[in-house]
């Protein structure tokens, strides 16, 4: 389970979510520009601190205002995909996705690469990719790391239609051989409703809605109070 219980501040702006969320699948967040999206992101991340709340993957707290906890992004287990595809630009494709990795057995290697359709480009550098190639090589750079969650940031939102379907069926395809839970951030709603098994409807800092199988959640239906969470500490 993906516990979000947190309230921040910025300027006039205020984020204000409670948020269950299964550990597993690929979730959608979207919503229009300034609805949240980026902060709610940020703060999972370990980018933003939140003014209080807490955050939770799996049982263990990686921020928690009273408790005066705030795990470090890079110890969140936590991968993060960005929309420009960012990688090492001096190393090959195979050195990047080596990077960091915590010494992944081949199978996993080779289910990744084979699952991202990237095996023709490992000897390649990122000036030589197109950006469908470089965004499939940052996610399986992030997940080399076999992290417990991956958000992935309008991944393909600078790529043209015909790119743009191809990554996302092998996005869906890679998280169902990995099995890692994803968050899967866009502000294109049909675009998330086709990869995602439910979608999270954000506006003007809050949850207004959850979509599963295209039923929305009663609890975090548009004018209601989601139910306040007690993450773990």
């Amino acid at each position: 389970m993906i516990e979000i219980h947190l309230r921040h501040r910025q300027g006039a702006f205020v984020l204000d979510v409670d948020l269950a969320l299964p550990a597993r699948g690929i979730t959608g967040l979207i919503g229009r520009s300034g609805s949240g999206k980026s902060t709610l992101f940020a703060c999972l991340a370990g980018h933003l601190r939140p003014t209080r709340g807490c955050i939770s993957l799996r049982g263990r707290a990686l921020y928690h205002s009273e408790a005066k906890i705030d795990v470090p992004p890079a110890r969140r287990g936590i991968g993060v995909v960005f929309q420009e595809g960012l990688l090492f630009p001096h190393m090959s494709v195979a050195r990047n996705l080596a990077y960091g990795a915590r010494n992944v057995g081949t199978e996993f290697w080779n289910e990744v690469i084979a699952a991202l359709d990237i095996r023709h480009i490992l000897d390649a550098k990122p000036a030589r990719l197109s950006g469908g190639e470089r965004q499939r090589a940052a996610i399986a750079r992030a997940l080399m790391a076999e992290p417990e969650l991956l958000l992935l940031d309008e991944p393909v939102s600078a790529l043209d239609p015909g790119l743009k379907a191809r990554t996302l069926e092998l996005i869906a395809r890679v998280q169902a051989r990995t099995r890692v839970p994803m968050i899967y951030i866009s502000h294109a709603p049909e675009e998330v409703r086709r990869l995602c098994d439910q979608v999270v409807t954000m506006q003007d800092g809050r949850v207004v809605s959850v979509t599963s199988e295209g039923r929305v959640g009663a609890p975090y239906a548009a004018g209601t109070a989601a139910p306040e969470l007690r993450c773990a500490r």
